[in-house]
């Protein structure tokens, strides 16, 4: 099994054994031991897909707000970053360390701005198993949704108590039809401090119609669900593309933000290309 870092301790890469819910000490200097791993397949078991190829491809996109390094004078620089992580990697990072490990270049001298992303992409690249991307700056806020997407926020409907994933929630019927449809109650929940995760879900198919009331049913039943923001969403492809069979099918989710970081989780049938890059007005 992999193994994280936290103080210098090799200790398995479970999320109780991460910094995730302890108070810990910033770090003072650069330092990527502060980097924790989770194996995806952690996750992925439960939706049985730990084994064989992948049903989707994707890419987990995190906004980083608060980057900071000292320049080779001694002057403080600030950016924000935005890192892309292949949903193929073998483990994903647990955010609370990326906050530290982000922070630990507060008091660190680099060359340049290219060296500060060179040196974040080799570090999480090296932990999590793939090769990930990182460059300064953050996708443009979107002005609103594009054109022709249903907003299922609308529908005037009773939900009732079920407040974990319900895939018994989600049919289609009828001829081909294809359609975008967004929901700004995802709400579901940190597997290991309980703290509430909020998000706006987007998702295309093509396919015979989806319910729409029972789709915003599902939504609305992770609600008291734990699980990392990634399981969310590959558990959403999972169940759609189980209970409704689009030919494609595409799932994003853009998470609000918390310690400074922001996780935008997308799975997508493979061959689809993503959707554009963009920040949620919550965000």
């Amino acid at each position: 099994m992999p193994t994280g870092y936290h103080s210098g301790m090799s200790i398995p890469a479970t999320p109780q054994h991460s910094a995730l819910g302890r108070q810990v000490d910033h770090p003072r200097h650069y330092d990527p031991s502060c980097l924790f791993p989770i194996p995806r397949n952690a996750g992925r078991t439960d939706l049985g897909i730990d084994t064989g190829p992948l049903p989707f491809i994707g890419i987990d996109r995190w906004h980083a707000y608060e980057l900071s390094w000292l320049q080779p004078r001694g002057l403080p620089a600030v950016a924000t970053a935005t890192l892309g992580v292949p949903a193929d990697t073998p483990c994903l990072v647990e955010s609370k360390s990326l906050k530290l490990y982000l922070n630990s270049f507060n008091a660190t001298r680099f060359e340049s701005a290219d060296a500060v992303c060179a040196c974040i992409a080799r570090d999480l690249s090296s932990l999590l198993g793939g090769a990930v991307d990182v460059v300064l700056g953050l996708p443009a806020i979107a002005t609103g949704e594009a054109a022709g997407s249903i907003d299922l926020d609308a529908l005037d409907i009773d939900c009732d108590a079920t407040r974990q994933p319900d895939p018994d929630l989600l049919t289609s019927s009828g001829p081909t039809v294809a359609e975008t449809l967004h929901s700004a109650l995802l709400k579901s929940n940190c597997p290991v401090t309980g703290q509430p995760d909020w998000a706006t879900v987007r998702i295309a198919y093509r396919g015979p119609r989806i319910d729409h009331a029972g789709l915003l049913r599902y939504l609305v039943s992770f609600r008291d669900h734990a699980e990392f923001h990634e399981h969310c969403v590959e558990r959403m492809f999972v169940d759609l593309q189980s209970r409704c069979r689009p030919s494609w099918l595409s799932v994003e989710a853009r998470y609000t933000r918390r310690g400074g970081l922001d996780i935008n989780p997308w799975r997508a049938t493979p061959g689809t290309p993503p959707p554009e890059w963009q920040r949620d007005s919550r965000q």
